[in-house]
């Protein structure tokens, strides 16, 4: 038998219900209503039903969805609907509308979203795995469906990076030998996924038998490649993928048992792909009340702005400095690596902190210590506007530099004579963010939107969250915006992969997002903003021979 349950308002409230009641029933509880000036969503919340409001109760998202008990069944968005007075009504909430899961920091990324319990995976397993393909790492978590814990986490560089450092070069060998996409995929599958797979089985304990499935995230040539799907259109104008949609396929496809799901998430163009349409529903950058843009700091630079006058996106050719490829010493962060760098005047050198804590015998340099180095460089005088060694410094401190085979080269410790920067990295990372820069200031020019009115930029990238954000601002990587605003939200590819795993309407949510993609190339004022920031800023420099 129902039970009648009067409830208080939070508030004070005014509304027009003060006089009059409604109620609602909820798994077998009648709820008496008495301040009707509020949404459903907050009078659940009241009664012990958290929604799944990820929007702030704007009614852009799927989140909290209720059914009423009727026939047929009507589907009421909460957080828009409220009651009259003498309504009756009994409803039903799906699982994934109740806040299961609230808005946290997972390994290594942060959701900004809450989501439900409503995994997409239905079968015997109970535990799925999240993946994000990225053009130089790969990235995977095991996590309980219901639940949501971590088990395990693995990353480690793609195998297709021996073929190419960049999704156009991978593009070309498809192109020149159409034998190159089985290899490419199997790059991936046999030489990347399945080793961590089985990381990921040791670490936690559990084996292939748990599995209920695998959700894939990643930019739109590598999920390509992924299914052995040719990717040469994407190379030629005008640019068209062969699919963009959400697909499934069978396990056996990629060495997996037959009835294992591979759920690929879906893209939105051919170069702003699933990995930015994941990181989005992660960071719930759609859901700002102010201009919101999230920045994923990889080898293809992608960049999503959420403006009063719509979505763009655009993706610019980074390259994979950041991720230490390609630089003298570049590492991605690892125990023992160069995490964090700055210049000291006297004594004049280096002061760097290593990954993990001291390390003897440093093992190389992070894409955050070479922002850092970007900033304290051009800040102390050590580099010139153009990137270039301060020749009276060098003069004045002779131990501290050597001659490379394409310009000097800047040692971090005189005792380690092979941990050093050259001035060709300092080209490549004025190039890369130069890229970044560029593309963000296109964007805000095309909806006429200063940086100062920019609610949250979030930072994506598994390099940002170790990131100094002064020092990113400084070296003119986020040119113009305060500390503030920035985020460092971390591989939010594969924290959507993650979370749609726990929760498919935000799948759907992804399926749903309507972008409109600039091609840079086509804008006359990228190519002058692009060299405007391939130099440094001047910031406080310090040295003589400024």
């Amino acid at each position: 038998m129902l039970r009648d349950i009067p409830l208080t308002p939070r508030g004070n409230g005014c509304g027009f219900g003060v006089n009059h009641t409604a109620k609602i029933a909820v798994d077998g509880k009648w709820i008496t209503v008495s301040e009707l000036d509020r949404t459903l969503s907050d009078i659940l919340f009241e009664a012990g039903y958290p929604l799944n409001t990820r929007c702030n109760q704007r009614g852009l998202c799927r989140g909290c969805h209720v059914l009423t008990d009727t026939s047929p069944p009507r589907d009421l968005l909460a957080c828009q609907h409220r009651l009259a007075p003498g309504d009756s009504l009994c409803i039903k909430i799906p699982g994934r509308s109740l806040l299961s899961h609230p808005p946290s920091i997972v390994s290594d990324f942060q959701t900004g979203v809450p989501v439900g319990n409503d995994p997409i995976f239905t079968g015997p397993g109970t535990l799925g795995v999240a993946v994000d393909i990225g053009t130089t790492t790969v990235a995977m978590i095991l996590a309980e469906l219901t639940s949501g814990k971590v088990l395990a986490k693995a990353t480690s560089l793609n195998a297709q990076v021996s073929r190419g450092d960049n999704v156009l070069t991978r593009i070309q060998l498809c192109q020149d030998d159409k034998a190159n996409i089985a290899r490419l995929k199997d790059d991936f599958w046999r030489a990347t996924f399945h080793p961590l797979l089985q990381s990921l089985f040791r670490d936690s304990g559990t084996g292939m038998e748990d599995l209920a499935g695998v959700i894939v995230a990643g930019n739109t040539t590598m999920l390509h490649l992924a299914c052995n799907t040719d990717p040469t259109p994407l190379g030629t104008v005008p640019f068209t993928p062969a699919f963009l949609d959400q697909r499934e396929f069978r396990g056996d496809a990629f060495g997996l048992p037959c009835g294992l799901p591979v759920l690929f998430l879906p893209g939105i163009s051919a170069y702003v792909g699933a990995d930015i349409s994941a990181g989005a529903a992660c960071c719930g950058v759609r859901y700002g009340d102010a201009p919101q843009l999230l920045v994923d700091v990889g080898t293809n630079g992608e960049i999503l702005l959420c403006g009063p006058k719509g979505h763009l996106a655009c993706a610019t050719a980074a390259g994979p400095a950041f991720e230490g490829c390609g630089l003298l010493c570049g590492m991605r962060a690892a125990k023992g690596v160069v995490g964090k760098l700055s210049i000291s005047a006297e004594p004049f050198g280096a002061v760097f902190e290593t990954v993990g804590g001291a390390w003897d015998s440093p093992l190389g340099i992070t894409g955050s210590a070479y922002v850092d180095f970007l900033a304290e460089g051009r800040r102390t005088g050590l580099l010139t506007e153009n990137g270039r060694f301060n020749r009276t410094i060098v003069a004045e401190n002779p131990d501290h530099f050597r001659q490379e085979e394409n310009g000097l080269g800047f040692l971090l410790s005189p005792r380690h004579p092979n941990l050093r920067i050259g001035e060709v990295d300092v080209a490549l990372l004025l190039q890369a963010k130069a890229a970044i820069a560029a593309g963000i200031e296109t964007l805000l020019a095309i909806q006429n939107i200063p940086t100062g009115s920019i609610g949250r930029l979030f930072l994506a990238g598994g390099f940002g969250l170790h990131l100094s954000i002064p020092n990113a601002i400084a070296c003119g990587l986020l040119p113009g915006f305060r500390e503030e605003q920035i985020a460092a939200v971390g591989n939010t590819s594969l924290g959507g992969a993650y979370l749609a795993m726990l929760d498919r309407s935000l799948a759907a949510e992804m399926g749903d997002l309507r972008v409109e993609t600039i091609e840079l190339n086509l804008d006359p004022e990228f190519e002058d903003r692009f060299l405007d920031h391939l130099s440094l800023p001047c910031n406080d420099l310090r040295f003589a021979g400024k």
